[in-house]
């Protein structure tokens, strides 16, 4: 990667992690309803899962899809996100939403 490869890297990591943000699940819904919450799993960065559908990377995105750790938001997640009044971390990606549980620590 050459060195203004690298910083348009960076700078689209610091954007992005700027723009994501906590937010209840029931805001998110009419991204759901038309099939554009994607599921991200809690062992991945998110910002890292944005970077690499920002630069279309489509190798990595299909091994996440593959190994169930990306995908679109499952009817049953939503339902329990709901019932639970869930925040999960949020990141717009258009026209994805990446949604991420929020893994509490005990």
């Amino acid at each position: 990667m050459s060195i203004s490869e690298n910083k348009l890297s960076t700078d689209l990591n610091q954007k992005l992690n700027l723009e994501t943000a906590q937010i209840y699940w029931h805001e998110l819904q009419r991204y759901f309803a038309s099939g554009n919450a994607i599921f991200v799993d809690a062992s991945l960065d998110l910002i890292q899962v944005a970077t690499q559908i920002s630069e279309d990377n489509a190798a990595q995105i299909k091994q996440w899809m593959a190994s169930g750790l990306l995908d679109v938001v499952k009817d049953s997640q939503a339902m329990q996100w709901y019932d639970d009044d869930a925040v999960v971390w949020a990141l717009v990606i258009k026209p994805l939403v990446l949604v991420q549980p929020i893994i509490k620590k005990l």
